[in-house]
């Protein structure tokens, strides 16, 4: 079966390629607005499953992710600028959040939650996260695989998830799809 990676991310990409997988990629441009009353679990899983729904096809296998960052109800998605970094990262500093995936391989579709605690940071610390750009285009202003790890206290749970795909969990959706892995 072909595969389609229905994302920009160079993370996803490089996680496939590392592993030998073989795929096409074709981003999905879709409204990634939450809509009023939707959960954070319910909007990632949508956001998912809408991308997948754009390169679905006869022969083909499409993969979808989206990963968002949630701090108690709210939702810190890709900062806007730098200073929106800033507060997102300030928010952040000294607490723990969830880093929720979606991943969707139609018809399935599973979300998977990792907890991530930050040390407290500095103003110094956060003007320097955010002025690197390191987390420029990520949920929640950072990369866990980028500078912020260093002050990354503890994760309980999948680290790929928090990079943004949750290899364990993608590739057996993948296998049940009928995609060739490099060791079947």
């Amino acid at each position: 079966m072909k595969l389609i990676l229905c994302s920009a991310s160079p993370r996803r990409r490089e996680f496939l390629q590392r592993l030998g997988v073989r795929f096409s990629v074709a981003p999905a441009h879709i409204d990634e607005t939450q809509r009023e009353g939707e959960s954070a679990r319910e909007y990632v899983m949508r956001m998912a499953r809408e991308k997948a729904q754009t390169a679905a096809g006869r022969g083909t296998v499409a993969l979808a992710a989206d990963t968002i960052v949630l701090v108690g109800e709210e939702v810190l998605g890709k900062p806007r600028d730098r200073s929106d970094a800033e507060r997102m990262l300030r928010i952040l500093s000294g607490i723990e959040h969830r880093v929720i995936t979606a991943v969707c391989v139609p018809p399935r579709a599973r979300a998977v939650e990792t907890a991530v605690k930050f040390a407290p940071l500095s103003d110094a610390q956060v003007r320097w996260l955010a002025a690197s750009g390191d987390g420029d285009d990520k949920a929640g202003a950072y990369a866990v695989q980028g500078l912020a790890g260093a002050f990354v206290e503890r994760i309980d749970g999948s680290f790929t998830n928090v990079v943004g795909l949750p290899l364990l969990e993608t590739l057996s959706m993948l296998e049940e799809a009928g995609v060739e892995l490099p060791w079947t």
